[in-house]
């Protein structure tokens, strides 16, 4: 595991609270992640980590606490192109005849604007994405050709086209057999690594990334553990999600 080093804050989290109805799904919530870390969110299902994945993508709001981007109140942050996603499963339909490479420059939207013509340099970053992940050979491919595990690596170019400095990724290995998974991972590690990025992952698979992120937060409603991911395999938490069937192990 890398060295961490905690000296730049770029998203900060300040008591958040947040329901759907009178019972709060996140319940006093306050986190700090740093530029270069690798932060691996677990917790019980129903226990409010696709809410936390919400409200720091922006597409909630808190009831209560403050939630700031690069220094910036999330409600006022405009440079969303800093800002990749890797989502658990593609919207696009079975039959879509779209390629590869047209799905990658999808990524440039949110640097260049979606109304735009793109430019060279566009055709550029979108073959660099596609080049990072190892898949420049399939750009002419239709999208669902591909095996999961390749559609991935695909929504990962698409990600990193837009030149972030950080992607959330939601359950990305989800339904996927433990070959594709261990590619997978080796991926998100090389782009951590080689690229800088600062990765946020939403996971069932424990025993995975407890040996991959830099960082482990157990959520459950509101944060029970933020530390070390291999000493949290020693902790009670760790048992309380094997008990209730919430975690791959």
């Amino acid at each position: 595991m890398q060295k961490l080093n905690h000296s730049q804050t770029i998203i900060k989290l300040d008591k958040i609270c947040f329901s759907f109805t009178s019972e709060n799904v996140i319940n006093d919530v306050s986190l700090e992640i740093h530029k270069g870390d690798y932060l691996g969110i677990v917790g019980p299902n129903g226990g409010g980590k696709t809410t936390l994945l919400k409200l720091m993508l922006g597409l909630l709001y808190p009831q209560s606490g403050t939630i700031n981007f690069f220094n910036s109140d999330i409600k006022d942050f405009k440079d969303w192109s800093k800002i990749g996603y890797v989502p658990q499963r593609s919207n696009i339909g079975n039959d879509s005849p779209i390629t590869v490479e047209e799905i990658v420059a999808m990524g440039r939207y949110a640097k260049r604007g979606l109304f735009h013509f793109p430019t060279k340099e566009d055709k550029e970053k979108t073959l660099d994405a596609l080049m990072q992940v190892d898949m420049l050979d399939h750009r002419n491919s239709l999208i669902n050709d591909l095996s999961e595990g390749q559609q991935q690596r695909v929504f990962i170019a698409r990600a990193l086209a837009s030149e972030p400095e950080i992607i959330f990724l939601d359950e990305p290995t989800a339904g996927v057999d433990i070959k594709t998974q261990k590619q997978f991972y080796s991926l998100l590690r090389k782009i951590h690594k080689e690229l800088g990025l600062t990765l946020i992952l939403i996971t069932h698979e424990l025993d995975i990334v407890a040996h991959e992120a830099t960082e482990l937060v157990y959520i459950n409603r509101t944060i029970e553990y933020y530390g070390d991911p291999e000493e949290f395999l020693k902790g009670k938490y760790f048992h309380e999600l094997i008990g209730k069937g919430g975690i791959n192990h």
